[in-house]
């Protein structure tokens, strides 16, 4: 499985960026760690998607399905990204939903594909890998953010984490 950063890289060592590899400034989060610290914080699979912006397979999380009400949390640092109220079934296997938990993530331009641009979606707080957005949602805003599972823990409403 290849993420992300190791498409970039690869991109950078063939010299597809045009020439010499400009230096992209390192985004600061309030919550940051080592990359030792993450991997003894999360599972495997959260460190592939969080840390490394992999994606799950589709259908394979249960926060696809999930219902009850409550709020989705970043599995790295427990900020609250998404509401249930904004949750919608896509029908794409990945929890989505039309607007985020207001400035609780941010985005930048994902162009790991080279030819397909895609916008990546990260928590505000620790700069955990999300998901994407795009722009076939529902209303009131268009948006379909693509979300993967094991990047969020959910809380019901009056409960505990699952």
């Amino acid at each position: 499985m290849f993420g992300r950063r190791t498409m970039f890289a690869a991109a950078a060592a063939l010299g597809t960026a045009g020439g010499a590899a400009a230096a992209t400034p390192v985004a600061r989060f309030e919550v940051e760690r080592s990359e030792q610290e993450w991997r003894r914080l999360l599972t495997p699979a959260q460190f592939r998607v969080l840390r490394q912006s992999n994606t799950e397979r589709p259908y394979s999380s249960p926060l696809d399905t999930e219902a009850r009400a409550g709020k989705f949390h970043c599995a790295g640092c427990e900020l609250a990204v998404y509401d249930s109220t904004t949750k919608f079934d896509s029908g794409t296997g990945w929890p989505s939903f039309w607007a985020p938990v207001a400035d609780a993530v941010g985005t930048s331009p994902d162009r790991a594909f080279f030819v397909l641009a895609q916008t990546e979606v990260h928590c505000a707080r620790c700069g955990g890998h999300l998901g994407h957005v795009f722009d076939d949602g529902p209303r009131p805003t268009g948006k379909r953010y693509c979300m993967n599972g094991v990047a969020m823990t959910f809380r019901p409403s009056g409960g505990a984490a699952s």
